[in-house]
């Protein structure tokens, strides 16, 4: 829509037509607010800890009282990034049968030789 098209005729459409281009903004800054924060290493909450994790606050703060996740505190207050837990996550990983039977197959072929 140009500038010469608007009227009091078309008003409504004129309006229709900003509130529909508002809407593209706020989807393009919402996209880049996403993706600087995920580039960012910015430290969350224990609530945003625990969802990520899928656990309950007291068995986060039983998980770093034993030193066993990894966290900071800054005053009374405990940080987590999002980066670490994941890593934590995956250092957890439990082999498959598949997995098990190969590293023993190879362990038993470097043995015998």
């Amino acid at each position: 829509m140009n500038l010469n098209e608007i009227s009091f005729d078309n008003l409504p459409k004129a309006v229709a037509h900003l509130v529909k281009e508002i809407a593209e903004i706020k989807l393009l800054i919402q996209n880049v607010q996403v993706y600087e924060s995920k580039e960012k290493n910015i430290p969350i909450g224990i609530e945003e800890a625990c969802r990520l994790l899928g656990k309950a606050k007291p068995t986060i703060y039983a998980l770093v009282r034993q030193r066993k996740i990894p966290s900071y505190k800054y005053g009374k207050k405990l940080y987590f990034f999002e980066e670490e837990l994941l890593e934590w996550i995956s250092k957890g990983k439990k082999k498959t049968m598949q997995e098990i039977e190969s590293e023993a197959l190879k362990y038993n072929h470097k043995r015998n030789k």
